[in-house]
């Protein structure tokens, strides 16, 4: 049975103050999916979630998660990693093979805290990873910088480079027609270099812009996926698109460096 440290209490909210921080109209809620086998646990963040305003569905596993989902789907899923029937990992990259759940916000709540485990969460396609015991402040504020993303990604749908073409709204990116196969992470870093060309950006900034700045692994994994990002580009001759800039970091462009 896991213990809920006081960290992760809150006292309760006005009843005027909503998801989105201030006063909202009726019916007007984000949809929260708590994927979390403990009762205690699951039901303390539900309570929390809906005093803020939050719509919330609640799973003690993969089997009535996925069920809630094809029902209703959420605009955030809170997944625990540890379940009784599946791990919530193996779960999720399903979810990323699943081209309705591919840009579905998912933030991981596990109690596994070494970096070879944010690391595998992160690249199993979690765009987030709180770590267990957190203050409840903390988690509102990364559910609140999902949404902020989801709204944002709907602003701009689709980026080009020559005929490499990038398709947020249908997670996919095609070269001179061809599909590119990415996995989550690479798809996310394409997209964001794509958004921004012709600009040096450091590891530090890749990892702030494209894993979020509450998400603290190393630098190195930055290299990792540039590494798996022009290898996918390269069966295309896009490869030399992802340049490396000596001594600074790197940089998209479609000039030779």
């Amino acid at each position: 049975m896991y213990a809920i440290p006081q960290s992760m209490t809150a006292a309760r909210k006005p009843a005027t103050e909503t998801a989105s921080g201030g006063v909202g109209k009726p019916g007007d809620k984000p949809l929260i999916l708590i994927v979390e086998d403990e009762t205690d646990l699951r039901e303390m963040l539900a309570d929390s979630l809906e005093q803020t305003g939050y719509g919330v569905l609640q799973a003690d596993s993969v089997t009535t998660a996925r069920q809630q989902l094809e029902q209703t789907p959420p605009d955030v899923v809170l997944l625990d990693w540890m379940l009784p029937d599946t791990t919530g990992l193996s779960w999720l990259r399903q979810l990323r093979r699943t081209e309705a759940y591919r840009e579905l916000p998912v933030i991981m709540l596990t109690a596994r805290g070494e970096v070879n485990d944010r690391v595998a969460g992160l690249d199993g396609g979690a765009d987030d990873y709180l770590i267990k015991p957190f203050s409840l402040k903390e988690l509102h504020a990364r559910i609140r910088a999902q949404l902020r993303k989801q709204q944002g990604d709907g602003e701009r749908e689709q980026y080009a480079a020559g005929d490499l073409v990038l398709d947020s709204g249908m997670h996919r990116v095609t070269c001179a027609g061809q599909e590119v196969e990415l996995g989550p992470t690479e798809f996310r870093l394409l997209r964001y270099f794509l958004s921004h060309p012709d600009r040096v950006y450091t590891r530090s900034q890749l990892l702030d812009a494209v894993w979020g700045q509450q998400v603290f692994i190393e630098e190195r994994t930055v290299d990792v996926h540039i590494r798996r990002l022009r290898k996918a580009l390269e069966a295309h001759g896009k490869d030399v698109l992802i340049q490396t800039v000596r001594g600074a970091g790197y940089r998209f462009s479609l000039r030779s460096n």
